[in-house]
């Protein structure tokens, strides 16, 4: 069994298998939306005729602005759950074993809980003097923040786990405060898990819905939420081109990021080499 799952025709094989897995359940949904928001009209297996007054649209009026709440939102609550989860990381990592189980549960309990039910539970608690915030943006970018800053404290976590405390002690050791120790030391030891940290959850603020519907105010509609009132209204192919260009915007800045990241790599590469 080994040696047949070793070969070469079995390794084609399971790579055509893969690719074909792939296509269909990322690729074909992929271009479906693609054709929709170009799609003058569809009664057949594909669109009859093709327009881009539908892409024109998304980038005019409610959803442009849409697509504009989204990006704002999206890096504020980036932001926002970096600082909050390098500091919850680097809290827990002196705690005692049960303090730290309970800073874990607090970190983490917003992946196990439903988003919808996250939204309600912040539109309650804040809904009463003196935290009145129902109906604000400020809202919105708290709702996010929860919703991602999971992920910045697990990564936080999983690269201060992986640091060599005795570089941190070595700099403390050279008279060196530990608020310098942290500036100069461990952050940056940690921005690879940040970067990716601050990467996904970009991704997950930007594409977020369940939450953000049951807290935006009329003013503040993020792209998702215009995504849903198109469709509903059954503006179909709209709700397509806003998706479209929401996809677009996510992916270019992720992009942005990495290639961002790959010419610091490449920096530091030349610099250790002329060294």
């Amino acid at each position: 069994m080994s040696e047949l799952i070793h070969s070469r025709p079995a390794r084609r094989l399971l790579a055509g298998i893969g690719l074909i897995v792939t296509a269909i359940v990322f690729g074909l949904p992929l271009m479906t939306l693609l054709l929709a928001s170009i799609a003058g009209e569809w009664t057949r297996a594909l669109p009859t005729t093709l327009t881009v007054a539908h892409l024109r649209a998304a980038l005019g009026g409610t959803p442009r602005a849409a697509l504009w709440h989204s990006l704002a939102t999206g890096i504020g609550a980036t932001i926002g759950a970096l600082v909050l989860g390098v500091w919850g990381a680097l809290v827990s990592r002196r705690a005692p074993a049960p303090v730290r189980r309970g800073i874990d549960a607090l970190f983490l309990m917003p992946v196990a809980i439903p988003s919808v039910s996250i939204g309600l539970a912040l539109l309650v608690a804040f809904s009463r003097p003196p935290l009145l915030l129902n109906g604000t943006v400020a809202l919105v970018g708290i709702t996010h923040v929860v919703l991602v800053t999971a992920y910045a404290y697990a990564s936080a976590q999983a690269g201060i786990a992986r640091l060599p405390a005795a570089v941190e002690d070595m700099a403390g050791s050279l008279g060196a405060t530990p608020s310098r120790v942290l500036v100069r030391v461990t952050l940056p030891l940690l921005l690879p898990q940040l970067r990716a940290a601050a990467a996904l959850g970009f991704a997950l603020s930007m594409g977020e819905l369940g939450a953000t519907i049951m807290v935006y105010p009329p003013g503040w509609a993020t792209a998702p939420v215009e995504i849903f009132s198109l469709t509903d209204r059954g503006a179909l192919f709209t709700g397509a081109a806003v998706s479209v260009w929401l996809l677009a915007g996510t992916f270019g800045a992720l992009w942005l990021f990495d290639r961002r990241r790959s010419s610091r790599r490449a920096g530091s590469a030349r610099d250790f080499s002329g060294t």
